[in-house]
């Protein structure tokens, strides 16, 4: 687990189901994610299998992200492996990804867990270069690519549509 000052990052448990499946399922959170479009339930039943049985397997992965003060889930973020099939200058390293509930977003929580879990990977891992995808329309997910030390490299095409290539070095 890790603490900063405002939450709480740990790997998804079964409890989170609902809470998961309610960020998966919001229009607005997954607007960028993906196909653009919010998931079933079973589709965030499997990434909840997928979020834990990566920390199993790889000894990383997503974590949930818990606001201190009051205990609720208010998304997820982290680094993986999603085996996304984007060639071997991104899918060879971990990968970043973070999603939270409208409600926080604007309020400086993404960076800080985002940036914490960047942490704890340099320590427990040290990979020298990590990557990420994102969609050109989301404006905010870039700029805190840009604040985290990603550096655009490249496009993609994924799921039907061009997203952003970024990579961070150590």
């Amino acid at each position: 687990m890790i603490e900063t000052e405002r939450l709480l990052l740990r790997p998804h448990v079964l409890a989170d189901f609902d809470a998961l499946n309610a960020l998966n399922s919001d229009p607005e959170a997954m607007r960028y994610i993906g196909t653009g479009q919010p998931t079933t339930p079973e589709d965030s039943w499997i990434r909840l299998l997928r979020n834990a049985g990566h920390w199993s397997l790889m000894g990383y992965g997503m974590f949930a992200v818990i606001l201190r003060e009051t205990g609720a889930y208010i998304g997820n973020t982290g680094l993986a492996d999603f085996h996304r099939g984007l060639g071997d200058d991104f899918d060879a390293y971990p990968e970043a990804g973070w999603a939270f509930m409208p409600a926080f977003h604007g309020k400086g929580y993404a960076f800080e867990a985002t940036d914490a879990a960047h942490s704890w990977l340099k320590e427990a891992r040290a990979p020298e270069r990590t990557v990420c995808i994102i969609d050109y329309e989301n404006t905010p997910s870039l700029r805190l690519a840009g604040k985290l030390g990603y550096r655009r490299y490249g496009e993609a095409q994924y799921k039907g549509k061009t997203a952003v290539k970024l990579e961070r070095h150590a």
